[in-house]
């Protein structure tokens, strides 16, 4: 089930937090049944796919303690659990109001993770962007889940900030294991990978930038909003980001993932926008 996963799914909270909103009885309920379908299908898939890579994830010095690829589970077991669970991820939704949105985002995600697991995990570039893919569907299904309408420059951030975390996650796997677990490393090199990291971390930038200082309705220095504290959330943002290609790029190699859950500088950081989007959001 891959629970310490569970936590890309809190990008569910970002648009209705963004907009000033999650905390409204009605959005809160949706966001929660939105973040308990997406936990239980998203299991559901990272089943199959760890059905799919048993015998390569044997060989990972990490991955073979998995619950499949140890034996811990037999396949069986892990089939039945993977239809359970998409089958309770698909409907529990029908707790939200007027769900048929947020069942298009969840049936886009099981139709591209599973394109995905069986026939484009090692298609170059294109794997990039499917799993690029399942951080946005996650972050715009938080909005659909409570019909939120929400800005073009959040749809950037969210989009390339995806692909930031994707490419960085492959260029610290590059580095660390090379290509033996993941045969699709074969046909990306670190200048490519630096490349793109480059790339997708300066539109997360600049959009979130802009962002921060749009004075719409739908931006985050709207008249709803304390505007002093809101745009004082580039610092932090930048900051991280500079970590993150730091951590990437590091001969230790080291994910985004791994870089949100367990570096101390990269957490404060984002307690600080945390805080700072609260206070300028909420107060």
């Amino acid at each position: 089930m891959r629970m310490p996963q569970w936590v890309k799914n809190g990008l569910l909270a970002v648009a209705p937090g963004a907009a000033g909103s999650l905390f409204h009885r009605t959005v809160l309920v949706n966001t929660i049944v939105a973040f308990a379908a997406f936990c239980c299908v998203a299991s559901s898939m990272y089943i199959l796919n760890d059905l799919r890579d048993i015998e390569s994830d044997r060989q990972h010095p990490t991955k073979r303690s998995r619950a499949i690829a140890s034996g811990e589970l037999s396949t069986g077991a892990a089939l039945t659990g993977a239809a359970l669970l998409a089958a309770l991820g698909l409907t529990i939704p029908v707790l939200i109001h007027h769900p048929a949105g947020f069942y298009l985002i969840l049936v886009l995600y099981i139709t591209e993770t599973l394109s995905y697991i069986l026939w484009l995990k090692n298609t170059v570039i294109i794997e990039l962007g499917l799993v690029a893919s399942g951080f946005f569907l996650r972050s715009y299904g938080g909005a659909v889940a409570s019909h939120i309408p929400v800005s073009t420059w959040f749809l950037i951030v969210v989009t390339f900030g995806a692909l930031f975390l994707v490419v960085g996650k492959r260029s610290a796997e590059l580095r660390h294991v090379g290509s033996t677990n993941r045969a699709v490393l074969a046909d990306y090199t670190t200048e490519f990978l630096h490349s793109a990291l480059t790339l997708s971390a300066t539109v997360v930038v600049t959009a979130y930038c802009l962002w921060a200082i749009d004075t719409s309705s739908t931006g985050l220095s709207s008249i709803k909003h304390d505007i002093i504290p809101v745009r004082l959330t580039m610092v932090p943002v930048v900051l991280a980001i500079l970590f993150i290609i730091r951590g990437a790029e590091s001969p230790q190699g080291e994910s985004p993932e791994d870089l949100l859950l367990k570096n101390r500088t990269v957490q404060v950081l984002a307690l600080i926008w945390a805080g700072l989007m609260i206070g300028g959001t909420y107060a």
